[in-house]
């Protein structure tokens, strides 16, 4: 049976695995950026309006067409001045996006792994 140091040290080293690689996630974002300069990528998977899933499959799911006006995303087409389409101001939105998402991301698995942890003791 694991002590109680190293069952922290354990989670302390996953958390840290988990940080690095969302920092580098973030790092890359950009790259989506590039990829319709090269390829004629369109919408990101799972990206898509309703209208845009009608146009890809033929019809709106019933669900999506009753929900799809709820959620609005707190950074739209990941830019604030989405009318400034340089590639330079579009990278930094990228990452600003990618940050500020890997950082509630973290904080969420950070609580709930908090919540497992106490929960064991």
């Amino acid at each position: 049976m694991l002590s109680e140091k190293e069952v922290k040290m354990r989670i302390d080293k996953q958390q840290k695995k988990i940080l690095v690689t969302l920092l580098l996630l973030c790092l890359i974002t950009p790259v989506g950026i590039l990829l319709p300069m090269f390829f004629n990528a369109g919408n990101a998977w799972g990206e898509w309006s309703a209208q845009t899933l009608k146009d890809i499959i033929g019809y709106v799911p019933q669900g999506l067409a009753k929900y799809s006006d709820v959620w609005k995303a707190p950074i739209a087409d990941y830019s604030i001045n989405s009318g400034d389409r340089s590639v330079i101001h579009q990278s930094g939105f990228y990452l600003v996006s990618g940050i500020v998402g890997a950082t509630i991301t973290y904080v969420v698995m950070l609580f709930i792994s908090r919540l497992i942890t106490k929960k064991d003791e």
